[in-house]
């Protein structure tokens, strides 16, 4: 039996999934085979993101370790992990902090927006609409506490703050932290945001 011509084996390896009528749904992502990494729902439709550059890799790094190093006991950090906001969206956070009894164990694909404290989301070129828009929209209206928009400035990153107004679902803004982020919200925790190349510790 002859090989397939190489154009033919080529085009194979790209065919994507096809919606249903009314577009996907949030449980659909457990089920697609093949999707890429971090595919994310929105609105019915799925969203690919692009290769990380190093720094949106070291800001999730440097987030994640500064949360843990400061975490109560009853939350928990996790990094790249969707949240079903709807049945409709299912949006994946770069960095989120969580309540520790909302762990299911090692098969846990998604977690439920009641458990979430903080979302953050590191801004990338294909995603600033999606950053700045329309997640913090959609993580309001589902009743996530914080949120934190992290850009990148001169190689550093630079962290807005947002909580939750309850009354209207929506974010109100509460601080902008260059080098430096002290907050008391959703925890005390202080982070040097100028140790982002500082992978090794100073002894």
């Amino acid at each position: 039996m002859s090989a397939a011509p190489e154009n033919e084996v080529e085009e194979q390896q790209y065919i994507w999934p096809i919606p249903p009528e009314g577009g996907w749904t949030a449980d659909d992502l457990d089920r697609i085979p093949g999707l890429p990494p971090h595919t994310e729902l929105i609105d019915g439709s799925l969203v690919f993101v692009s290769p990380q550059r190093k720094f949106h890799t070291r800001t999730m790094w440097l987030l994640e370790n500064a949360l843990l190093a400061h975490m109560p006991d009853d939350l928990d950090v996790d990094r790249e992990m969707s949240i079903k906001l709807d049945k409709r969206n299912r949006p994946e956070p770069d960095v989120l902090v969580y309540r520790a009894k909302a762990d299911t164990g090692i098969d846990q694909t998604w977690y439920d927006p009641k458990d979430i404290v903080l979302a953050v989301e590191v801004v990338s070129p294909d995603s600033e609409e999606r950053d700045r828009e329309v997640k913090p929209r959609k993580y309001a209206a589902a009743g996530v506490k914080y949120y934190w928009r992290v850009e990148e400035s001169g190689g550093l990153p630079v962290v807005y703050t947002y909580e939750l107004d309850p009354a209207t679902r929506t974010y109100g803004p509460t601080g902008v932290y260059r080098d430096t982020l002290e907050t008391d919200y959703p925890f005390p925790v202080t982070i040097d945001l100028t140790a982002l190349h500082r992978r090794r510790a100073r002894g």
